[in-house]
């Protein structure tokens, strides 16, 4: 059996652990698609929830993006992993603050892993802002938790944590 790549906006049925990428789109490079090859290298079996989609003019539904990641996210939580990589910004947009929606999820999921032991990995590459902050707090209150320096590691991380359940 092989793992499926999942992508919004549909949600489809599927078994087995999942490992969600969860990290910035608009404004960061497609570290995506390196990160699904790195985890099909090491585990072909993992299913993979990729949040990133080119959407045809007009398409794209914010509140059906929106439940495809809150469903997945739920789904690796509870068999798999959250796989957070906080890239650094390769394009700005001065209408919108870089990574902030991944800001806000890594909060949400720092203090669920803090209360119910969630699965998260979170690798920062050189040169993402606030990285110093993000690994104070998580070293404060999640030393658990592993954080990584390159994509490759922070992938072997996260398909470790899927094969230990």
């Amino acid at each position: 059996m092989t793992g499926k790549i999942l992508s919004p906006p549909e949600i489809i049925p599927y078994e087995g652990p999942t490992i969600f990428l969860a990290g910035p789109i608009q404004g960061a490079p497609n570290w995506q698609n390196e990160a699904i090859q790195y985890i099909q290298n090491l585990n072909s079996k993992i299913n993979i929830a990729n949040p990133r989609r080119e959407y045809l003019d007009g398409t794209f539904v914010y509140g059906a993006q929106v439940d495809w990641e809150t469903h997945h996210l739920n789904k690796a939580n509870i068999n798999g992993a959250i796989l957070f990589w906080l890239a650094k910004e390769e394009e700005h947009f001065c209408e919108r603050a870089y990574a902030q929606t991944t800001r806000f999820e890594l909060a949400e999921w720092k203090v669920k892993q803090e209360m119910t032991g969630s699965k998260l990995v979170v690798g920062i590459e050189e040169g993402f802002s606030n990285a110093k902050y993000i690994q104070r707090r998580f070293s404060q209150d999640c030393p658990e938790v592993a954080i990584t320096s390159t994509l490759e590691d922070t992938c072997k991380e996260a398909v470790r944590l899927v094969n230990h359940k």
